[in-house]
C-alpha cells in the first residue's frame, strides 16, 4: 500500500499514486502601524493541505470501483482518515475536490489512462460518536 484515504487503498495496481504534495500555513493578524510596515501577530496554525496524484488503468487493471470510493466519501462531506504506505501516520483530513482527466478514450467512453488529482485540507479528529458514524459510512461503501 502507498497511501490510504478513507476507504480508498492506494496500491501499484489498480488504483496508483504517483506523488503527493503537502502545505502548511501560520495564521498572523495583520497590525497596521503609522509610517512603518504593519506588525504581523501570530494567531496559530493556519490550513494545512495536501494535493495527491493518482493515476488508473481501468481497461487493463480495473480501479474505477475504487474511484467511486473516493466520490462518495468526498460527497459525504466527512472527514477521512489519511495514511501513509510507511505507516506515517497524516491524520483526519476532508476531501475538497477530485479531478478526473481521461485519455485515450476507449470504445466506451472510458479513458484508457485516468489521472486524477485529490485535494484534502487537515479536519478536526472527530468525536467518538462521530467516529462510529464514519466507521459505518465506510463499511457501507465498500460492500
Amino acid at each position: 500500500m502507498l497511501m490510504m484515504l478513507g476507504p480508498v487503498q492506494f496500491e501499484i495496481l489498480p488504483f496508483n499514486t504517483d506523488g503527493y504534495s503537502h502545505g502548511t500555513e501560520a495564521s498572523f493578524a495583520e497590525k497596521p502601524v503609522l509610517g512603518a510596515r504593519p506588525i504581523l501577530e501570530y494567531v496559530g496554525e493556519g490550513p494545512e493541505s495536501w494535493t495527491i496524484k493518482a493515476r488508473l488503468y481501468p481497461e487493463k487493471f480495473g480501479g474505477m470501483g475504487q474511484l467511486t470510493l473516493l466520490s462518495q466519501a468526498r460527497a459525504s462531506g466527512r472527514p477521512q482518515y489519511m495514511m501513509r504506505g510507511d505507516g506515517a501516520l497524516m491524520g483526519w483530513v476532508n476531501i475538497l475536490s477530485v479531478t478526473e482527466r481521461a485519455s485515450y478514450l476507449g470504445r466506451n467512453g472510458v479513458g484508457k489512462v485516468i489521472d486524477v488529482d485529490i485535494t484534502v485540507k487537515r479536519a478536526n479528529t472527530p468525536s467518538v460518536g462521530s467516529f462510529f458514524s464514519l466507521l459505518a459510512d465506510v463499511l457501507l461503501w465498500t460492500r
